[in-house]
């Protein structure tokens, strides 16, 4: 039986890692209010190398619960992602993970939400696969699109593709059904438990008006890029470079060359660059090639990790730019010449509101299907 309830309760459990999540959640929120549904809770899983981006604690207008996520650790320089360091680290940490789990549970309890919407956060996932909370948990991340037999992985670390996937099932266990934000539309909307939607965009961004100015745009996921972009800045003093980062204690903004000038990550600020840009280097994550590419802007992507690696070769797929090993701009600049802009990302992510819609209000209460086991 279809239950279609038009004044719905919503958790929402977000992955506080980079700013996608957060822009998605704001997004998601934003839609369901308008539609006259409730989100009565907002639960964030930090690390001690990042915190909460003011445009998200400024937005959400919700109470914040944070508790103790695993987290991809930097390399020493400070770029990308040790997988196994990684792992390592986050095992000591067991202990405070089993409280984020405990923390979660009690505020299901508490809150007492219709559904659970995980961004993509492990502890959340966890949480599910072992108390089977009794409100339905459905997860939102690009990720969940490489569980499909539409993406082909053709990089060169295939074992780390596999951790990748078993990690995004672990953030979906017992879920009711996986909503993977695509580039593009599918031949096929739905593979199983997981349904093909487009992305999370918010009115800022849909609203926004563009043009091709003279500097190039960027965001830095980890901080020792940073030396490569002042070499190149210092070879080419003629190109002006703004880049956004979300490192902890940095000023609000810092000129690194007379060109070169590194921003505190500020939305509306970030967006202001991005529609004036001529072209978008960034690290690889989805949501701002997302908004690159609804701005029509070349993309040059340089992935840090395994996610962003996927995330590159789909994004190349549709058509949003070229692929780096490191922050060379020549690359991106040889590229823009040849960019063609299209109106079919834009079209596809218009549909956002009312496939998001169908998909969050009409759930199966039914006992033997409302938690399905991946």
């Amino acid at each position: 039986m279809s239950i279609i309830n038009y004044h719905m309760k919503y958790l929402f459990v977000v992955q506080g890692e980079g700013r996608g999540h957060f822009t998605q959640a704001l997004s998601l929120k934003s839609l369901l209010e308008k539609n006259g549904h409730q989100v009565v809770g907002v639960m964030v899983g930090c690390s001690a190398k990042r915190v909460l981006p003011t445009f998200f604690t400024e937005k959400i207008n919700n109470d914040i619960i944070q508790f103790q996520s695993p987290n991809f650790l930097p390399t020493p320089k400070g770029k990308s992602s040790s997988l196994i360091f990684s792992i390592l680290y986050n095992i000591l940490l067991l202990p405070v993970y089993i409280r984020s789990i405990l923390s979660i549970r009690s505020t299901i309890a508490d809150l007492e939400p219709d559904v659970v919407i995980n961004f993509y956060e492990l502890m959340c996932g966890v949480t599910y696969g072992v108390f089977k909370p009794n409100p339905p948990m459905i997860t939102v991340a690009h990720q969940y699109y490489f569980l499909t037999p539409d993406f082909r992985y053709t990089g060169n670390n295939p074992k780390q593709f596999k951790l990748l996937n078993f990690y995004s099932k672990l953030t979906a266990m017992n879920s009711y059904k996986m909503l993977a934000l695509s580039f593009r539309i599918d031949e096929n909307s739905y593979y199983g438990k997981i349904a093909i939607v487009p992305p999370l965009l918010r009115q800022e961004v849909l609203k926004k008006q563009t043009n091709d100015g003279n500097y190039i745009h960027g965001y830095l996921l980890n901080s020792g890029y940073a030396r490569e972009l002042t070499q190149w800045s210092n070879r080419n003093l003629d190109e002006q470079i703004h880049f956004f980062w979300d490192k902890k204690n940095a000023s609000q903004a810092e000129k690194l060359t007379p060109s070169l000038t590194l921003h505190k990550l500020c939305d509306t600020l970030f967006l202001d660059y991005m529609a004036g840009c001529k072209a978008y280097a960034t690290t690889g994550g989805f949501e701002s090639v997302c908004e690159a590419m609804f701005m029509q802007k070349p993309v040059m992507m340089v992935p840090t990790h395994i996610e962003q690696e996927c995330n590159v070769i789909d994004a190349i797929r549709s058509g949003a730019g070229v692929c780096a090993n490191d922050f060379d701009l020549d690359t991106l600049l040889e590229y823009v010449p040849t960019y063609k802009k299209t109106m079919e990302f834009k079209y596809w992510t218009r549909t956002a509101e009312s496939i998001f819609m169908y998909e969050l209000t009409r759930i199966e209460y039914e006992t033997s299907n409302i938690l399905l086991s991946i």
